[in-house]
């Protein structure tokens, strides 16, 4: 059996989907925990529960130093999950048929993509911001 998007069955296609967006939501989540998280908390004076979370989590350290990757990788796999929820997905739903005792369940399993996808989004825009453009912006302003 081929494994192109259009050979799998739609309830693969929709497994597939919502993969995606789930690990976009974890990798965004690790880029807030990483890099974010931390700046934030400095920024407020709170360099002791920094000092806490990377004792209690020391891994965080690792991601820290490799934040382009994370950042990277966070990044496609979003994009890439915009592009099978708005893209590729709305064209292999003409010909999907959802389940006949419940017809609205291929919309309501499309709209937790869709919250999930614009989270992970969102929270990957706050690391991106914190960890990248916040820094020069108080530099900025502090001359």
């Amino acid at each position: 059996m081929n494994s192109t998007p259009l050979s799998l069955a739609p309830e693969q296609r929709a497994r597939r989907a919502a993969l995606l967006n789930y690990f976009s939501l974890f990798s965004s989540f690790s880029t807030l925990i990483c890099c974010a998280l931390p700046s934030v908390l400095v920024l407020l004076g709170m360099g002791t529960a920094v000092a806490s979370l990377l004792s209690a989590a020391p891994w965080l350290v690792s991601l820290s130093r490799h934040k382009i990757w994370t950042f990277s990788v966070a990044g496609i796999l979003i994009a890439a999950s915009f592009v099978m929820t708005y893209v590729v997905a709305p064209r292999l739903q003409r010909g999907e048929v959802c389940a006949a005792d419940d017809p609205t369940t291929c919309g309501e399993v499309s709209k937790l993509s869709r919250v999930v996808l614009w989270s992970s989004a969102l929270i990957w825009s706050g690391g991106f911001f914190v960890a990248y453009l916040l820094a020069p912006m108080l530099e900025y302003m502090d001359k």
